[in-house]
């Protein structure tokens, strides 16, 4: 946590501000998804409450806060209490071990600009990540309802279906760089595209350094298992309404439902935040190694610790960028590909997607040793 009390604080408050940026990133989403979809359908959307329909965000909190609480009649109470919980806290714990910007050197500390840094970083989130299956399983059971049961047999089924698929897409990416951190794999994507091969250095100045060009069948593979696990459009058979009604949390309103929209955004920003880590150079500037930023900072400002300050922010606005324009092909995609069937989703995870993932791992491999053999 730190060596003195200002750091393990500084660290604390980092945790703090972490989740609430998660928190607060979500109405915000809902109103980007409700406004898009509008603008997808050639409809107006939000527009009544605020400027641009910003302020019904609001009314839509007040709402949930206050709505009548409920609990069903065959239901299980603890279990039925414990899903919409258990469904927030791996989202969150996995996007705090997401790197952000560029670490923030002050004085003789070092912050990182996540909550918390893992080694294994990888190996932490998809872990994570994969207990969110047990809250759909508790809001289906729980319940005491045929089609809240269905829904998160459904869910649990396609998760474990397409997890495969997550992990073997992302052993490409391990075996490139070498290590499970996610901070050393942002730090090997600066700069243009440039690597090794049989003693010859090849250059391409033109390409960002990121691993979309070393991975570029692993980054469909990981594109598409990040609708999967996170239960969206076409992959959201868990709550299909037009057989299941709302799924597995049929039975819930109020602040349980919306510690489930909480959820269900924070897994996305999870993948996405994921997807640019890995395959677009995180907090990265394209061309730019954060030692040319800060140098560029420092003839500016000609202040050591002003020049930190601005790399890291920096840097900061550039991942969120990126992490804003995944969301936004979650919130395209949505509104733009019809549902599957089941029996095509499951046949895609296990007979297309898998084999294709084991094919990626093996080629990436076979690349490696040629290349540095």
């Amino acid at each position: 946590m730190g060596k003195d009390v200002f750091e393990v604080t500084i660290n604390c408050i980092k945790l703090i501000v972490v989740f609430l940026m998660m928190v607060q990133a979500v109405p915000i989403l809902v109103w980007l998804e409700r406004r898009g979809s509008a603008f997808i359908q050639n409809r107006f959307g939000p527009n009544r409450v605020g400027p641009l329909g910003l302020v019904q965000l609001l009314a839509d909190a007040v709402k949930f806060l206050f709505k009548e609480e409920f609990f069903p009649e065959n239901g299980t109470k603890f279990l039925y209490y414990a899903a919409p919980v258990v469904a927030l806290v791996p989202a969150t714990l996995a996007y705090c071990a997401i790197p952000l910007g560029h670490p923030l050197q002050y004085g003789e500390y070092l912050f990182r600009l996540q909550g918390f840094d893992v080694n294994v970083g990888i190996v932490y989130v998809l872990g994570v990540s994969g207990l969110a299956a047990y809250a759909i399983l508790l809001a289906g059971f729980g319940s005491g309802n045929k089609y809240s049961l269905l829904g998160a047999l459904r869910a649990s089924a396609q998760i474990i279906s397409y997890e495969l698929a997550l992990g073997l897409s992302i052993v490409g990416i391990i075996l490139l760089y070498g290590t499970f951190n996610l901070n050393e794999m942002v730090a090997m994507q600066q700069g243009p595209l440039s690597f090794s091969f049989r003693g010859h250095e090849i250059l391409v100045s033109w390409l960002p350094n990121w691993g979309i060009f070393y991975q570029p069948l692993g980054f469909v593979l990981f594109f598409a298992s990040i609708f999967a696990e996170s239960n969206r459009l076409p992959f959201d058979l868990a709550e299909g309404e037009a057989e299941l009604v709302a799924g597995f949390h049929v039975e819930y309103g109020g602040f349980k439902m919306l510690l489930f929209f909480i959820g269900e955004y924070g897994h996305m920003m999870v993948g996405s935040g994921l997807l640019a880590t890995f395959y677009m150079g995180g907090y990265g500037i394209p061309y730019i190694t954060n030692q040319a930023l800060w140098q560029t900072f420092m003839d500016w400002t000609q202040d050591g610790q002003l020049a930190h300050i601005l790399v890291s922010a920096a840097t900061f606005a550039m991942f969120s960028f990126k992490l804003a324009l995944c969301l936004w092909f979650f919130v395209q995609v949505r509104w733009t590909l019809p549902r599957f069937r089941y029996d095509q989703l499951m046949d895609l995870g296990w007979k297309t997607m898998l084999p294709w993932a084991l094919f990626n791992v093996i080629a990436t491999a076979l690349f490696i040793f040629v290349a540095h053999g």
